[in-house]
């Protein structure tokens, strides 16, 4: 079965745009959310996915990823009642790892995120310089609540 291993960070300084191997623009979409499970499209440059979560058990959950055809990616964004997102997601490698730093548009165009896939929950990896404090598992952080905050609607 999939599994999703993640840790996320905020970032302490810019630095990091010096190491960036590539960007890509995302559109992201909740179209549902019960109890920890989430079903989320996303919309790249020239295709879409469907993904499938389950509820975070520690710093890992259930994935699972299903490719659409992209026009059927930007119908369902359409129903995702407001709960869109998008993002500039920067590749940036470090010590043998690959990171991911989102930097989110409007409405929440001050925040940057670092996110690190692991192979194990227990994975060791070394922290670069521009890295700030771990968030993994924060309720403030994650997009959906952000999105709620700036709205006004929590």
């Amino acid at each position: 079965m999939p599994r999703e291993i993640e840790r996320k960070f905020l970032v302490a300084s810019d630095s990091w745009r010096r190491d960036v191997a590539s960007s890509q623009r995302l559109r992201d979409g909740l179209l549902a959310s019960v109890e920890g499970r989430k079903v989320r499209v996303r919309c790249l440059d020239d295709r879409a996915l469907l993904t499938v979560k389950g509820p975070r058990e520690g710093i890992s959950r259930d994935e699972f990823e299903y490719e659409i055809p992209l026009a059927d990616g930007l119908a369902l964004l359409g129903h995702c009642a407001g709960a869109t997102l998008e993002k500039i997601r920067h590749t940036v490698p470090f010590g043998g790892f690959e990171w991911s730093v989102d930097a989110y548009r409007a409405p929440l165009e001050d925040v940057i995120l670092a996110e690190i896939e692991l192979p194990h929950e227990a994975a060791e990896f070394p922290r670069p310089p521009w890295l700030g404090r771990e968030v993994t598992g924060q309720a403030e952080y994650r997009k959906i609540n952000m999105l709620r905050a700036r709205s006004g609607g929590g």
